[in-house]
């Protein structure tokens, strides 16, 4: 090459080098993230802003995402509703908060005594599970990507000991999902509210018991100052999911390539999620006895009536809604050959893994 031509090509080069900065800001989006979580909560308000942070990274900054925590945009209840009407473009939530708009997206989220984290995300994955999320979320103008799970969560703190049935009958407890129906059917009283809100409520006595997610959750928001007795595991709980919901129209405006970014990033942080989760639940776990805390399992037999109780609860949920008896097939018919291969498999090794090391 002529030293002419290649001082031209490079002059060239470095023109054009020059101007990629500020064709990538005029071509850049901006979405909006709404949270059904206070910022920077553990495992969900932090890995919402991975999410929101991983898009910005695999896109080069064409679309980055500005997070809103619950309340600073929206009510953390209204997420989908948010996203539905256009008020920000993605939302990082938990499908069942928006049951009133379709019974079948508890099983989305989470059935009691259902599928754990890794069979609730095979069967997204492998089976129909997204498929059955694309068809009832079409019907609300909505779609919603898997993006992680707390993996079993815990069954909460209670201000009594959970001796008996007779010890759930008049219980308030906040409790999300259909387990909430479940100890409706024992006697106890459901309550709902933000997450935020849970020590309040539980240190006013507002409520007699509540459920956050577990260890690692419980202990940041302080719950083990309000109440003596801490059970786990969760019957309501065995593995819920988390979401990315995103308005149609905006994620099909995006070119192929930013929606395949979208659709990696939730992946990604569907990963990240999990194994932040449990890794930080084994090591507070661990630390429980700082806090003078004692965790505590259910007895057999309350156990086996809210086995009842939620049998009738999904029973009729799905009775109720053509779309949940839909979705309920199929997650009941795989949660059944998942459980016989659990007993087998990962049941028998963890109780064999105990043997060996206690």
């Amino acid at each position: 090459m002529k030293r002419r031509t290649f001082i031209s090509s490079a002059a060239a080069s470095a023109g054009l080098a020059g101007l990629a900065p500020h064709a990538r800001a005029q071509d850049s989006l901006e979405w909006k993230m709404v949270t059904s979580w206070p910022k920077n909560t553990p495992g969900v308000g932090v890995n919402a802003q991975r999410l929101a942070d991983r898009i910005g990274e695999l896109s080069n900054g064409r679309l980055t995402v500005k997070l809103y925590a619950a309340g600073e945009l929206v009510p953390p209840f209204e997420v989908l509703d948010a996203v539905q009407r256009g008020t920000a473009e993605i939302g990082h939530t938990a499908l069942y908060y928006g049951v009133g708009k379709a019974p079948a997206l508890n099983f989305f989220t989470t059935i009691p005594f259902g599928l754990s984290m890794t069979e609730l995300h095979a069967w997204f994955r492998f089976g129909d599970g997204q498929a059955l999320k694309d068809e009832v979320l079409d019907g609300l103008g909505l779609r919603a990507f898997y993006v992680g799970n707390s993996g079993t969560q815990a069954m909460g703190w209670f201000n009594r000991e959970i001796n008996s049935l007779a010890d759930i009958r008049g219980l308030k407890m906040r409790i999300a999902g259909l387990g909430g129906a479940a100890m409706t059917k024992l006697g106890a009283t459901p309550v709902l509210m933000p997450p935020g809100e849970i020590f309040t409520a539980m240190q006013s006595g507002t409520v007699d018991a509540a459920e956050w997610i577990g260890p690692w959750n419980d202990i940041a928001f302080g719950l083990h100052r309000t109440a003596e007795y801490y059970y786990l595991p969760a019957f309501h709980e065995p593995g819920p999911a988390l979401d990315a919901v995103v308005n149609p129209q905006a994620f099909d405006a995006l070119p192929a390539d930013l929606q395949a970014i979208v659709r990696t990033a939730c992946d990604a942080t569907a990963l990240d999620t999990g194994s932040d989760f449990l890794y930080h639940n084994i090591q507070t776990f661990a630390e429980l006895d700082n806090y003078n805390v004692k965790p505590r399992t259910l007895p057999e037999d309350v156990v086996l009536a809210l086995g009842e109780a939620t049998r009738e609860v999904v029973d009729e949920l799905m009775a109720g809604d053509d779309l949940a008896r839909k979705v309920g097939q199929s997650y009941r018919a795989f949660a059944d050959r998942a459980s016989r291969y659990a007993s087998a498999m990962e049941a028998t090794m963890l109780a064999q893994r105990a043997m060996v090391r206690g």
